[in-house]
Order: C-alpha cells, then structure tokens, then sequence
C-alpha cells in the first residue's frame, strides 16, 4: 500500500478468523494473531474468531468471549495433547481438527453474516474451501509456515487445490512461496506478508541497565526463547553452554517447568541461567539484556517471530540456516549456521564474545533493518486483502 494511503480508512467489515492456535497459547503465530486483531479493531472493523481451548497445554480462557467489536469463541475439545502426535500426519490431523472449526465456523459466518474468511494454516484453509460450498463470503487464507512439500507431493496438490480456490493466499514469506509454485500456486492471487512488532516497545535501550533489571548483572549472555521441544534447539544451545568459554552465559525463556528443562539438560552447568516463562510485557528487556538471540532450530523453521522481536531491540541473531530463517536474518544484522551443529554454534559465540565491535555494529544494522522491514505498514498487506481490488 502507498504510504499516502496508509491512513486511509476503508469501509469497515466483519471478518472471521478460523485458527486451531489462539491466546492463551503462547507462540508467536498467537501474538500476531493479537497484533492483527488490535490493528482491525482500531480499523474500526468486527471480528470474529472461532478457534479451540489449547490443545497442548492445560491453560484455560472464557469459550466466549465478547469485547467491543471482538467476539472469540474458543471449542472445548478432546484428545489434550493429541495434536504434537499428530502433527507429522496431516490426515490425521485433518480429521482431528477440522469438524470443531467447520461447525462453530458455519455457525458464525452465517450467523454474523461476515465480509470476509479469514483462515489460518493448512486445516482451516481446507474448512475455507468446504465453506464455500455454504457461505458466499471474501476467503483470504494466510500460509504461515513451511511444510517440507518436496518430500509430501501429494500434500502439496492438495494444498495448492485448496488455496487457488480463494480470493487472496496471503504467504509469510518468499520461501513458502517458493514451496508451492511447483504445485501449481495461482501467482496471481498470492502476495507476500511479513509480521509486524510494536517498534514502541521493541527498540533498543540501554543494555547494561537492562541486564541489571532482568539479574544478570555484566555477564555476556546468549539467549534462546522457544518451546523446549527438539526441533527448536534448546538441547543445542544446552551442549554449547558445556563447550563455550565458562564466561559466556546461556538464558533460557523457555515454556515448562525447570522439572521439564532439567529433564533435557541432565544437570545445569554454572554459565546456565533457567528463567523459565517471562511475561510478554517484559520480554523486550531480556532481548535488549542479551547480547545475542540464538535460533538454532533442527528444521524448517517458519517465520519465527522471535527474531523480529529481538532485532527490533538491536540484539544480533545467530541462527540456523533452515526454512525462512535467511529471509529474515540479512548480511550485517546476524549470523546464519550451516549446518546448524553445536560445535559451530559454541565457536561464533565464542568468536562474537572476543569481538565485541563487530557484536555492537551488527547491534546497530539489526535495529535499522526492523524498523524498516517489520513496523505496522505490513498490517496494511492484510487489510488490504480483505477488499476486491476495485475498493483497494
């Protein structure tokens, strides 16, 4: 969108977002999901979100849930823990997702009599496509991470069978683009969005004040936030911690208990620092009291918000070369790790810690880069898709 326009208000809508994952879940897909609700709401339009209690953990939130202009409608539903088992078979997947969603979907699309669909991820994009059958409505589908198509052909056929069939494929980046072109993706209708941080609360700020207030004292200290599951790497930067000089100090922000944390670690070593869940309010503390934000994930990792957030208050990223992660880590603002082993994590940590400029130079380009890429204009790209192009 131009940027004479992006104060341009357009006739306000009522859209429903269908999405498995939504607060209180914890992860980055959920904060952008409450980006884009608190952007359209102050856009003026109605939402409606229809989506499940969480599936993984035990935390709870009202099944209904009225504010203004928001409805939220969260299923109670079984099987706890089922989707992580799940996950690698999306058949089964489909099965276990999809008929909660299609029924409080139809529900509340023709109850609501909404503008536009808005649906999130492979599942509900499938609902989309059922729904059409029922609701005459705008369907835009975001596509929000990668799927490893290469080695699913026939999930890719269908996938793209699916997304052709709506008015806009919103995809988080040029890599998921790239995945489903070789299935016959409708470049026509298929944009590139990226997410957006709150550039008024992650900037940077004095660091050494801020390792003080988050009680780290002067330590140099390289930090992962993630979940502690396999794929993220926290067992990784566990390895590195026993590698690297005693003086480099590792922080994990991770969900879990230190019972959960303990389990994968064996034992703390001393340069180990557990700080376990940190509430979201603060958490651009412990980015700015970092020196480096690590990602070493072990797979093709989506558009991890993580690293928006970080950079946005100036902390370098060393990160794995998997998924979208070089679409977001740029020359000057970190470092890429191919492949992404221990050993070559502890010795760029190690390198960064003997050269503190370089560290401080990449500082200053990661804070330039994401308050030119990841500011609020990018909620326009989404805005803007819910309008037939003669109302753009």
């Amino acid at each position: 969108m131009k940027e004479k326009d992006i104060n341009k208000k357009s006739k306000s809508l009522r859209v429903l977002i269908i999405t498995p994952f939504f607060s209180p879940n914890i992860g980055g897909v959920e904060t952008h999901f409450d980006d884009l609700i608190k952007f359209l709401l102050e856009r003026g339009h109605k939402v409606f979100v229809v989506t499940y209690q969480p599936l993984t953990t035990r935390l709870k939130a009202p099944g209904i849930e009225k504010k203004g202009n928001l409805v939220i409608r969260r299923i109670s539903w079984f099987g706890h823990n089922w989707f992580p088992k799940l996950e690698k078979k999306p058949f089964l997947v489909c099965l276990y997702l999809l008929p909660g969603l299609f029924i409080y979907s139809l529900i509340y699309a023709l109850k609501y009599k909404v503008d536009v669909i808005h649906t999130q991820g492979l599942v509900p994009s499938l609902l989309g496509r059922i729904l059409k059958l029922f609701v005459k409505s705008r369907y835009v589908a975001s596509v929000h991470t990668l799927y490893s198509l290469d080695k699913k052909p026939l999930l890719g056929k269908v996938f793209v069978w699916v997304l052709n069939a709506y008015d806009k494929i919103l995809l988080v980046s040029v890599r998921a683009r790239e995945e489903l072109l070789p299935y016959g993706l409708n470049e026509k209708k298929a944009e590139i969005f990226t997410y957006w941080v709150n550039q008024e609360v992650f900037r940077p700020q004095d660091k050494n004040n801020c390792k003080k207030r988050v009680g780290w004292g002067s330590k140099f200290v390289v930090l992962f936030v993630g979940r502690l599951i396999k794929i993220k790497g926290a067992h990784v930067m566990m390895e590195a911690a026993r590698l690297a000089n005693k003086n480099i100090f590792f922080a994990f922000i991770v969900t879990g208990t230190q019972e959960d944390f303990l389990k994968i670690a064996g034992k703390m070593e001393d340069n180990m620092l557990y700080v376990g869940r940190v509430d979201y309010s603060i958490l651009n503390l412990y980015y700015t009291a970092a020196d480096i934000l690590a990602v070493p994930s072990q797979y093709e990792e989506g558009f991890a918000r993580v690293n928006l957030e970080a950079m946005s208050c100036g902390t370098p990223i060393i990160a794995s070369k998997k998924g979208c992660l070089p679409d977001i880590i740029q020359p000057g603002t970190g470092e890429l790790i191919d492949p992404p082993d221990v050993k070559n994590f502890a010795e760029r940590f190690e390198y960064y810690y003997k050269h503190p400029q370089e560290l401080k130079r990449m500082s200053s380009e990661a804070s330039e880069y994401a308050k030119e890429k990841f500011g609020i204009n990018n909620a326009y790209i989404i805005e803007k898709s819910y309008y037939p192009k003669e109302l753009q």
